[in-house]
């Protein structure tokens, strides 16, 4: 039985739901409940206040908002609730998500919306995850473990690409 939601990952459009995956799959692997929901802050303005407005008395902890173009959503879902709110930037447009990342970075005073980079769906659920786990040590473990894995890759990849590029004589 999965674990109650307690991520949501929110975007305004279901041409955004693809990159979702990369945070659904970093928080199934950890173990971490969450949802998808599509509430656009200028399509079905209401449905995203109400989400926003509910989300903790659903158990949501955290909430993950993703945006392209002018970006209003992440500002829009944590003008509602006091919940964290992690802004994921969207590519896309002519400028290729910039304008996205400025509207994200730049909330006023008294809405405080943390922003990860341009799409950056999975490390929006690694700080999702890095919140929970100030409260449950079992996760905290696991993301310990996450990391270490993390690393070694990397160690791996770069010692088979200097094989690759230079053989044995590295």
């Amino acid at each position: 039985m999965p674990s109650p939601a307690k991520v949501a990952l929110i975007v305004g459009s279901p041409n955004d739901l693809p990159k979702v995956r990369a945070a659904t799959e970093v928080l199934a692997e950890l173990e971490v409940g969450y949802e998808v929901v599509v509430a656009s802050a200028h399509r079905t303005p209401e449905k995203a206040a109400v989400f926003a407005s509910g989300a903790a008395e659903q158990g949501i902890e955290v909430i993950i908002a993703g945006a392209g173009l002018a970006a209003h959503l992440p500002g829009v879902i944590a003008a509602r609730t006091t919940l964290p709110v992690i802004g994921v930037p969207l590519s896309g447009g002519s400028l290729g998500g910039l304008d996205a990342l400025l509207s994200v970075v730049q909330m006023p005073s008294g809405v405080p919306v943390a922003t990860v980079g341009i799409d950056a769906f999975k490390n929006a659920a690694l700080l999702a995850a890095s919140i929970l786990a100030l409260k449950d040590r079992e996760l905290a473990d696991r993301l310990r473990d996450y990391r270490r894995r993390t690393a070694e890759n990397a160690e791996a990849e770069a010692e088979r690409k200097i094989r690759e590029l230079w053989g044995a004589e590295s």
